[in-house]
């Protein structure tokens, strides 16, 4: 995203203000602990900043974690030039980023208010499986209706996660599918299909898993940051149940493709 390469540019500006390899690794500190990831000093300074953009590869945790660097910098070296709320936020608007960051939180601007649907037969899929991805569609949708947001993102992210097993074993034309869980299925997948359009959905649906399932993210799968956290607002479970809706019946589709005799 156009946003997270110019907040880059901000950490390079920072940087350069002094001690420029202590600042890379702390901002790689913030980013690493984000996504989930354990971050250990570089070997070098340029292998800081390689190592920096690695730990920055999902943009909303990124600006999320820059945000909370920055704080700590300010609390500490008051007299270092820092970006304030209102910089980071214009980045943001000019870049269309689709969010604003309202202390301490990273806010999704807008959400659609229908449902996706989601076909309710895949030729691939058995009955039984049928059955479930129905039912728990339903699930989230009754628990988005009571306004218990942050238990219906839950319901309809663990069925992305269970609709993504049916992939295991599935021969896609260049090897077979061996992953046990949605990480690691969705990464051969993404092999398997380099520079395909299913690589870029699921580098999408990557992002998203990765953003919901952290503490300092959505906080829907591991734990929210009971520092920080907040109630989940309906606008955000709405984009989250929709953009995972609209995931699921991408991947089905792709599964009847590649399940298919001969695929093209």
């Amino acid at each position: 995203m156009a946003a997270k390469h110019k907040f880059s540019e901000f950490v390079g500006r920072i940087a350069s203000q002094g001690d420029r390899w202590d600042i890379l690794e702390h901002f790689k500190h913030y980013s690493a602990g984000a996504a989930g990831l354990t971050s250990h000093r570089s070997s070098s300074e340029s292998w800081a900043d390689s190592d920096l953009q690695q730990a920055s590869e999902n943009g909303p945790l990124f600006i999320e974690a820059f945000y909370d660097a920055c704080e700590a910098i300010r609390g500490e070296q008051p007299a270092r030039g820092i970006p304030n709320v209102e910089m980071m936020n214009r980045v943001l608007r000019e870049s269309d980023a689709g969010y604003e960051i309202k202390p301490p939180n990273l806010i999704f601007l807008t959400a659609p208010s229908e449902p996706i649907a989601v076909a309710e037969r895949s030729t691939s899929l058995d009955e039984q499986a049928q059955k479930l991805i129905q039912r728990s569609l339903k699930e989230s949708d009754r628990l988005l209706s009571e306004g218990r947001s942050r238990p219906a993102v839950s319901e309809i992210l663990w069925l992305l996660e269970t609709v993504s097993t049916a992939f295991r074993g599935l021969d896609t034309g260049t090897g077979t599918v061996q992953g046990k869980y949605f990480n690691k299925i969705a990464g051969e997948l993404r092999r398997h299909h380099k520079g395909q359009i299913l690589d870029q959905v699921l580098d999408w649906v990557t992002t998203l898993h990765g953003y919901l399932s952290s503490p300092t993210g959505g906080g829907v799968r591991h734990g929210a940051d009971i520092k920080s956290s907040v109630d989940m607002q309906r606008g955000e479970a709405e984009l989250y149940c929709n953009l995972i809706r609209s995931y699921i019946n991408f991947l089905m589709s792709e599964h009847a493709r590649l399940a298919a005799p001969e695929f093209p």
